[in-house]
Protein backbone atom coordinates (compact mmCIF):
# COMPACT_ATOMS: atom_id res chain seq x y z
CA UNK A 1 0.00 0.00 0.00
CA UNK A 2 1.38 3.38 -0.84
CA UNK A 3 2.38 6.30 1.74
CA UNK A 4 -0.42 8.47 1.81
CA UNK A 5 1.41 11.43 3.75
CA UNK A 6 3.46 12.50 0.32
CA UNK A 7 0.53 12.03 -1.63
CA UNK A 8 -1.77 14.35 0.89
CA UNK A 9 1.17 16.75 0.84
CA UNK A 10 1.06 17.02 -2.67
CA UNK A 11 -2.52 17.67 -2.90
CA UNK A 12 -2.23 20.36 -0.52
CA UNK A 13 -2.16 23.53 -2.28
CA UNK A 14 -4.53 22.30 -5.10
CA UNK A 15 -7.14 21.34 -3.15
CA UNK A 16 -6.87 24.63 -1.09
CA UNK A 17 -6.85 26.73 -4.29
CA UNK A 18 -10.52 24.85 -4.91
CA UNK A 19 -11.54 25.22 -1.39
CA UNK A 20 -10.49 28.87 -1.75
CA UNK A 21 -12.45 29.13 -5.20
CA UNK A 22 -15.62 27.87 -4.77
CA UNK A 23 -15.59 29.47 -1.50
CA UNK A 24 -15.57 32.90 -3.11
CA UNK A 25 -17.44 32.25 -6.14
CA UNK A 26 -20.64 30.61 -3.45
CA UNK A 27 -19.50 33.48 -0.75
CA UNK A 28 -19.55 36.08 -3.35
CA UNK A 29 -23.15 35.13 -5.16
CA UNK A 30 -24.60 34.71 -1.16
CA UNK A 31 -23.50 37.77 0.30
CA UNK A 32 -22.35 40.54 -2.22
CA UNK A 33 -18.41 40.65 -0.74
CA UNK A 34 -15.48 40.56 -2.66
CA UNK A 35 -14.31 37.40 -3.07
CA UNK A 36 -11.13 37.62 -1.43
CA UNK A 37 -12.01 38.05 1.44
CA UNK A 38 -13.22 34.38 0.96
CA UNK A 39 -9.91 33.31 0.08
CA UNK A 40 -7.77 34.90 3.19
CA UNK A 41 -10.59 32.95 5.52
CA UNK A 42 -10.21 29.87 3.49
CA UNK A 43 -6.39 30.03 3.71
CA UNK A 44 -6.11 30.86 7.50
CA UNK A 45 -8.02 28.22 8.67
CA UNK A 46 -6.16 25.67 6.73
CA UNK A 47 -2.75 27.03 7.64
CA UNK A 48 0.00 25.05 9.83
CA UNK A 49 -0.85 26.64 12.85
CA UNK A 50 -4.96 26.15 12.43
CA UNK A 51 -5.93 22.99 10.82
CA UNK A 52 -2.38 22.14 9.56
CA UNK A 53 -3.73 21.19 6.08
CA UNK A 54 -0.95 23.94 4.82
CA UNK A 55 2.78 23.26 5.16
CA UNK A 56 3.99 26.05 7.34
CA UNK A 57 5.57 29.04 4.95
CA UNK A 58 9.44 28.79 3.61
CA UNK A 59 11.47 30.42 1.15
CA UNK A 60 10.39 27.81 -2.14
CA UNK A 61 8.02 27.46 -4.98
CA UNK A 62 5.30 28.45 -3.35
CA UNK A 63 6.44 31.72 -1.87
CA UNK A 64 8.11 32.75 -5.14
CA UNK A 65 4.65 32.22 -6.99
CA UNK A 66 2.80 34.25 -3.92
CA UNK A 67 5.79 37.19 -4.81
CA UNK A 68 5.32 36.87 -8.70
CA UNK A 69 1.43 37.21 -8.24
CA UNK A 70 1.68 39.92 -6.11
CA UNK A 71 4.00 41.51 -8.59
CA UNK A 72 1.29 41.15 -11.36
CA UNK A 73 -1.34 43.06 -9.62
CA UNK A 74 1.83 45.59 -8.54
CA UNK A 75 2.70 45.96 -12.54
CA UNK A 76 -0.90 46.53 -13.16
CA UNK A 77 -1.01 49.21 -10.13
CA UNK A 78 2.02 50.98 -11.84
CA UNK A 79 0.90 50.99 -15.12
CA UNK A 80 -2.73 52.85 -14.31
CA UNK A 81 -0.12 55.20 -12.73
CA UNK A 82 -0.63 59.28 -13.92
CA UNK A 83 2.63 60.86 -13.36
CA UNK A 84 1.62 63.66 -15.55
CA UNK A 85 -1.37 64.06 -13.16
CA UNK A 86 0.38 64.53 -10.21
CA UNK A 87 2.68 66.99 -12.20
CA UNK A 88 -0.63 68.93 -12.57
CA UNK A 89 -2.41 68.47 -9.31
CA UNK A 90 0.45 68.11 -6.45
CA UNK A 91 -1.67 68.23 -3.61
CA UNK A 92 -2.80 64.68 -4.40
CA UNK A 93 0.67 63.54 -3.44
CA UNK A 94 1.11 66.11 -0.72
CA UNK A 95 -2.14 64.29 0.90
CA UNK A 96 -0.62 60.70 0.16
CA UNK A 97 2.68 62.34 2.05
CA UNK A 98 1.12 63.69 5.30
CA UNK A 99 -1.82 60.30 5.35
CA UNK A 100 1.41 58.37 5.58
CA UNK A 101 3.75 60.18 8.18
CA UNK A 102 0.11 61.36 10.07
CA UNK A 103 0.06 57.48 9.89
CA UNK A 104 3.04 56.47 11.24
CA UNK A 105 3.57 58.82 14.13
CA UNK A 106 -0.12 57.62 15.80
CA UNK A 107 0.87 53.90 15.11
CA UNK A 108 4.25 54.69 16.90
CA UNK A 109 2.75 56.06 19.77
CA UNK A 110 -0.43 53.97 20.18
CA UNK A 111 2.20 51.12 20.25
CA UNK A 112 4.28 52.41 22.52
CA UNK A 113 1.31 53.40 25.05
CA UNK A 114 0.69 49.73 24.81
CA UNK A 115 4.22 48.86 26.19
CA UNK A 116 5.83 48.21 22.88
CA UNK A 117 10.08 48.29 22.41
CA UNK A 118 10.54 51.07 20.33
CA UNK A 119 12.01 49.35 17.54
CA UNK A 120 9.10 46.82 17.32
CA UNK A 121 6.93 50.35 17.62
CA UNK A 122 8.77 51.66 14.60
CA UNK A 123 8.22 48.35 12.40
CA UNK A 124 4.16 48.78 13.05
CA UNK A 125 4.31 52.32 12.17
CA UNK A 126 6.52 51.48 8.88
CA UNK A 127 4.04 48.52 8.19
CA UNK A 128 0.98 50.28 8.65
CA UNK A 129 1.97 53.26 6.56
CA UNK A 130 0.81 50.89 3.43
CA UNK A 131 -1.70 49.81 1.28
CA UNK A 132 -2.38 46.81 0.05
CA UNK A 133 -2.33 47.25 -3.74
CA UNK A 134 -3.40 42.89 -4.38
CA UNK A 135 -6.71 44.43 -2.51
CA UNK A 136 -7.47 47.64 -4.15
CA UNK A 137 -6.57 46.01 -7.42
CA UNK A 138 -8.89 43.50 -7.43
CA UNK A 139 -11.74 44.72 -5.78
CA UNK A 140 -11.75 47.88 -8.40
CA UNK A 141 -11.34 45.55 -11.41
CA UNK A 142 -14.27 43.40 -9.57
CA UNK A 143 -16.10 45.93 -9.15
CA UNK A 144 -15.76 47.18 -12.58
CA UNK A 145 -14.94 51.23 -10.49
CA UNK A 146 -14.05 54.22 -12.11
CA UNK A 147 -13.53 57.74 -11.05
CA UNK A 148 -12.11 60.35 -8.86
CA UNK A 149 -11.93 58.03 -5.53
CA UNK A 150 -11.16 55.00 -7.58
CA UNK A 151 -8.05 56.61 -9.23
CA UNK A 152 -6.94 58.76 -5.93
CA UNK A 153 -6.63 55.48 -4.17
CA UNK A 154 -4.96 53.84 -6.85
CA UNK A 155 -2.38 56.50 -7.02
CA UNK A 156 -1.95 56.66 -2.70
CA UNK A 157 -2.13 53.08 -2.61
CA UNK A 158 1.56 53.07 -5.09
CA UNK A 159 2.39 56.23 -3.02
CA UNK A 160 2.21 54.23 -0.01
CA UNK A 161 4.03 51.33 -0.79
CA UNK A 162 7.21 53.13 -1.86
CA UNK A 163 6.98 55.02 1.39
CA UNK A 164 6.63 51.80 3.26
CA UNK A 165 8.86 49.94 2.03
CA UNK A 166 11.84 52.45 2.63
CA UNK A 167 10.60 52.93 6.05
CA UNK A 168 10.52 48.98 6.65
CA UNK A 169 14.02 48.59 5.42
CA UNK A 170 15.71 51.41 7.29
CA UNK A 171 14.36 49.95 10.43
CA UNK A 172 14.94 46.16 9.54
CA UNK A 173 18.80 47.75 8.57
CA UNK A 174 18.50 49.50 12.24
CA UNK A 175 17.65 46.37 13.55
CA UNK A 176 20.10 44.60 12.37
CA UNK A 177 23.02 46.81 13.26
CA UNK A 178 21.45 47.74 16.90
CA UNK A 179 23.01 51.23 17.54
CA UNK A 180 21.44 54.94 16.77
CA UNK A 181 24.76 55.31 15.57
CA UNK A 182 24.29 53.30 11.99
CA UNK A 183 21.16 55.18 11.79
CA UNK A 184 22.40 56.99 8.69
CA UNK A 185 23.63 53.92 7.43
CA UNK A 186 20.31 51.99 7.50
CA UNK A 187 18.62 54.80 5.81
CA UNK A 188 21.24 54.89 3.10
CA UNK A 189 21.03 51.16 2.25
CA UNK A 190 17.63 51.38 2.43
CA UNK A 191 17.94 54.55 -0.20
CA UNK A 192 19.89 52.22 -2.26
CA UNK A 193 17.56 49.03 -2.70
CA UNK A 194 14.85 51.38 -3.44
CA UNK A 195 17.07 53.25 -6.40
CA UNK A 196 18.24 50.35 -7.41
CA UNK A 197 15.07 48.22 -7.55
CA UNK A 198 13.28 51.49 -8.95
CA UNK A 199 15.98 51.72 -11.76
CA UNK A 200 15.85 47.73 -12.56
CA UNK A 201 12.15 48.14 -12.65
CA UNK A 202 12.52 50.71 -15.35
CA UNK A 203 14.78 49.18 -17.54
CA UNK A 204 12.56 46.30 -18.31
CA UNK A 205 9.86 49.05 -18.80
CA UNK A 206 12.13 50.42 -21.42
CA UNK A 207 13.12 46.84 -23.01
CA UNK A 208 9.81 45.15 -23.54
CA UNK A 209 7.82 47.36 -25.06
CA UNK A 210 10.93 48.13 -27.52
CA UNK A 211 10.95 43.78 -27.81
CA UNK A 212 7.08 43.85 -28.22
CA UNK A 213 7.57 46.56 -31.09
CA UNK A 214 10.81 44.54 -32.51
CA UNK A 215 7.75 41.43 -32.99
CA UNK A 216 5.08 44.19 -35.37
CA UNK A 217 2.52 42.50 -32.84
CA UNK A 218 2.50 44.45 -29.23
CA UNK A 219 -1.58 44.17 -28.48
CA UNK A 220 -1.86 40.50 -29.16
CA UNK A 221 1.52 39.37 -27.02
CA UNK A 222 1.73 42.28 -24.46
CA UNK A 223 -0.21 39.93 -21.60
CA UNK A 224 2.40 37.14 -22.16
CA UNK A 225 5.57 39.14 -22.71
CA UNK A 226 4.73 41.50 -19.39
CA UNK A 227 3.73 38.55 -17.11
CA UNK A 228 6.94 36.18 -18.37
CA UNK A 229 9.15 39.66 -17.89
CA UNK A 230 7.59 39.81 -14.10
CA UNK A 231 8.13 36.47 -13.45
CA UNK A 232 11.89 37.36 -14.73
CA UNK A 233 11.84 40.31 -12.61
CA UNK A 234 11.04 38.78 -9.75
CA UNK A 235 13.23 36.02 -9.98
CA UNK A 236 16.04 38.34 -10.09
CA UNK A 237 15.38 40.36 -7.20
CA UNK A 238 14.59 37.08 -5.56
CA UNK A 239 17.98 36.11 -6.04
CA UNK A 240 19.43 39.65 -5.06
CA UNK A 241 19.00 41.89 -2.40
CA UNK A 242 16.63 44.22 -4.42
CA UNK A 243 12.67 44.79 -3.80
CA UNK A 244 10.71 42.94 -6.14
CA UNK A 245 7.43 44.78 -5.26
CA UNK A 246 9.41 48.32 -6.14
CA UNK A 247 10.38 46.62 -9.25
CA UNK A 248 7.42 45.62 -10.64
CA UNK A 249 5.71 48.60 -9.91
CA UNK A 250 8.37 50.90 -11.91
CA UNK A 251 7.97 48.08 -14.57
CA UNK A 252 4.57 48.73 -14.63
CA UNK A 253 4.90 52.89 -14.83
CA UNK A 254 7.52 53.22 -17.24
CA UNK A 255 5.50 50.57 -19.82
CA UNK A 256 2.75 52.93 -19.09
CA UNK A 257 4.94 55.66 -20.37
CA UNK A 258 6.38 53.81 -23.21
CA UNK A 259 2.67 53.77 -24.69
CA UNK A 260 2.11 49.88 -25.12
CA UNK A 261 -1.19 49.23 -24.78
CA UNK A 262 -2.57 46.80 -21.78
CA UNK A 263 -6.51 46.89 -22.67
CA UNK A 264 -9.01 45.89 -20.18
CA UNK A 265 -9.34 42.71 -21.47
CA UNK A 266 -5.91 42.00 -20.12
CA UNK A 267 -6.48 43.67 -16.63
CA UNK A 268 -5.49 40.45 -13.62
CA UNK A 269 -3.70 39.03 -16.45
CA UNK A 270 -6.73 36.64 -17.47
CA UNK A 271 -7.04 33.36 -15.86
CA UNK A 272 -3.48 33.28 -14.88
CA UNK A 273 -3.67 35.80 -12.64
CA UNK A 274 -7.33 34.84 -11.48
CA UNK A 275 -5.35 31.76 -10.44
CA UNK A 276 -2.68 33.27 -8.87
CA UNK A 277 -5.19 35.96 -6.82
CA UNK A 278 -6.37 33.03 -5.11
CA UNK A 279 -2.75 31.38 -3.97
CA UNK A 280 -1.85 35.22 -3.02
CA UNK A 281 -4.46 35.39 -0.73
CA UNK A 282 -4.24 31.92 0.04
CA UNK A 283 -0.78 31.49 1.31
CA UNK A 284 -0.97 35.27 3.21
CA UNK A 285 -3.69 33.62 5.26
CA UNK A 286 -1.91 31.12 5.82
CA UNK A 287 1.33 32.46 7.21
CA UNK A 288 -0.85 33.68 10.39
CA UNK A 289 -1.27 32.14 13.73
CA UNK A 290 -4.38 32.39 15.77
CA UNK A 291 -2.25 32.27 18.93
CA UNK A 292 -0.42 35.63 17.85
CA UNK A 293 -3.27 36.88 16.62
CA UNK A 294 -5.24 36.50 20.02
CA UNK A 295 -1.96 37.34 21.93
CA UNK A 296 -2.07 40.83 19.51
CA UNK A 297 -5.48 41.45 19.26
CA UNK A 298 -6.46 44.28 22.10
CA UNK A 299 -3.75 46.38 20.02
CA UNK A 300 -4.41 45.52 17.04
CA UNK A 301 -8.36 46.79 17.24
CA UNK A 302 -6.63 50.14 18.19
CA UNK A 303 -3.85 50.42 15.40
CA UNK A 304 -6.84 49.55 12.53
CA UNK A 305 -9.05 52.48 14.18
CA UNK A 306 -5.92 54.66 14.67
CA UNK A 307 -4.35 54.15 11.09
CA UNK A 308 -7.99 54.53 9.80
CA UNK A 309 -8.33 57.82 11.40
CA UNK A 310 -4.98 58.97 10.46
CA UNK A 311 -5.60 58.10 6.30
CA UNK A 312 -8.59 59.50 6.34
CA UNK A 313 -8.16 62.41 8.11
CA UNK A 314 -4.62 63.11 6.12
CA UNK A 315 -6.80 62.41 2.56
CA UNK A 316 -9.28 64.78 3.96
CA UNK A 317 -7.84 67.82 4.89
CA UNK A 318 -5.91 68.42 1.36
CA UNK A 319 -9.76 67.41 -0.27
CA UNK A 320 -10.25 70.49 -1.51
CA UNK A 321 -6.55 71.46 -2.69
CA UNK A 322 -6.70 68.52 -4.79
CA UNK A 323 -9.80 69.34 -6.51
CA UNK A 324 -12.27 67.49 -4.66
CA UNK A 325 -14.92 68.25 -1.97
CA UNK A 326 -14.59 66.65 1.49
CA UNK A 327 -16.88 63.84 1.13
CA UNK A 328 -14.88 62.49 -2.02
CA UNK A 329 -11.75 62.94 0.59
CA UNK A 330 -12.77 61.41 2.86
CA UNK A 331 -13.94 58.15 1.16
CA UNK A 332 -10.69 58.03 -0.36
CA UNK A 333 -8.65 58.09 2.63
CA UNK A 334 -11.40 55.48 3.99
CA UNK A 335 -10.69 53.48 1.16
CA UNK A 336 -6.59 53.06 1.81
CA UNK A 337 -8.24 50.76 4.68
CA UNK A 338 -6.59 47.58 3.08
CA UNK A 339 -3.22 46.41 3.97
CA UNK A 340 -2.82 42.52 5.20
CA UNK A 341 -1.19 41.37 1.93
CA UNK A 342 1.17 43.71 1.63
CA UNK A 343 2.39 43.11 5.31
CA UNK A 344 2.59 39.54 5.22
CA UNK A 345 4.95 39.51 2.39
CA UNK A 346 7.16 41.83 3.57
CA UNK A 347 7.28 40.56 7.28
CA UNK A 348 8.18 36.92 4.97
CA UNK A 349 10.80 38.57 3.24
CA UNK A 350 12.52 40.01 6.40
CA UNK A 351 12.10 36.18 7.90
CA UNK A 352 14.09 34.52 4.81
CA UNK A 353 16.64 37.53 4.87
CA UNK A 354 17.32 36.13 8.22
CA UNK A 355 15.32 39.03 10.29
CA UNK A 356 12.68 36.86 12.47
CA UNK A 357 9.82 39.55 13.62
CA UNK A 358 7.38 38.00 13.96
CA UNK A 359 7.14 36.80 17.05
CA UNK A 360 7.38 40.76 18.58
CA UNK A 361 5.07 41.72 15.44
CA UNK A 362 2.52 39.67 17.27
CA UNK A 363 -0.42 42.62 17.33
CA UNK A 364 -0.06 43.03 13.66
CA UNK A 365 -0.87 39.41 12.97
CA UNK A 366 -4.07 40.50 13.99
CA UNK A 367 -3.70 43.46 12.47
CA UNK A 368 -3.71 41.65 8.76
CA UNK A 369 -6.25 39.17 10.05
CA UNK A 370 -8.86 41.86 10.99
CA UNK A 371 -8.28 43.40 7.55
CA UNK A 372 -7.48 40.44 5.63
CA UNK A 373 -11.86 39.92 5.97
CA UNK A 374 -12.86 43.27 6.40
CA UNK A 375 -9.93 45.40 4.23
CA UNK A 376 -11.70 44.31 0.61
CA UNK A 377 -15.13 44.89 2.20
CA UNK A 378 -13.66 47.99 3.11
CA UNK A 379 -12.98 49.35 -0.40
CA UNK A 380 -16.36 47.54 -1.64
CA UNK A 381 -18.54 49.90 0.12
CA UNK A 382 -16.38 53.07 -1.04
CA UNK A 383 -16.36 52.52 -4.35
CA UNK A 384 -20.38 51.92 -4.14
CA UNK A 385 -20.22 54.86 -1.44
CA UNK A 386 -18.60 57.53 -4.28
CA UNK A 387 -21.69 56.11 -6.92
CA UNK A 388 -18.38 55.12 -9.02
CA UNK A 389 -18.92 51.11 -8.97
CA UNK A 390 -20.73 49.52 -12.01
CA UNK A 391 -22.03 46.76 -9.11
CA UNK A 392 -23.88 48.95 -6.96
CA UNK A 393 -24.91 46.55 -4.05
CA UNK A 394 -24.78 42.87 -3.01
CA UNK A 395 -28.63 42.57 -4.28
CA UNK A 396 -27.42 43.34 -7.57
CA UNK A 397 -24.60 40.68 -7.64
CA UNK A 398 -26.77 38.39 -6.50
CA UNK A 399 -29.19 38.71 -8.80
CA UNK A 400 -26.86 38.75 -11.75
Amino acid sequence: MPDLLPILTSLAWPLALAVAWLAGEFGQRFTGLPRISFYGLVGFALGNSQIGVLPAPSAGPVSLLADVAFGLILFELGYRFNLRWLRHNPWLGVAGLAESLLTFVLVYLVALAFGTSHIIALMMAALSMGTSPATIVRVINEQRSSGQVTERVLHLTAQNCVLAVFAFNAIIGFWIFRTFDAVGEALWQSLVVLAGSALVGAVFGVAVPALLRAIHNPRQDATVAFALAIVLLVAICDAGTLSPYIATLFFGLTARHRRVAFSQAQRNFGALGEVLTVLLFIYAASTLDWRQIATGSALAVIVVLVRQVAKTAGVTAFAHLSGVSWRKGALTGLGLAPLSVFVILLIEHARHAGVHVVEELRAMAAVTMLLEVFGPVIIQRVLVWARESSVDAPEATHAA
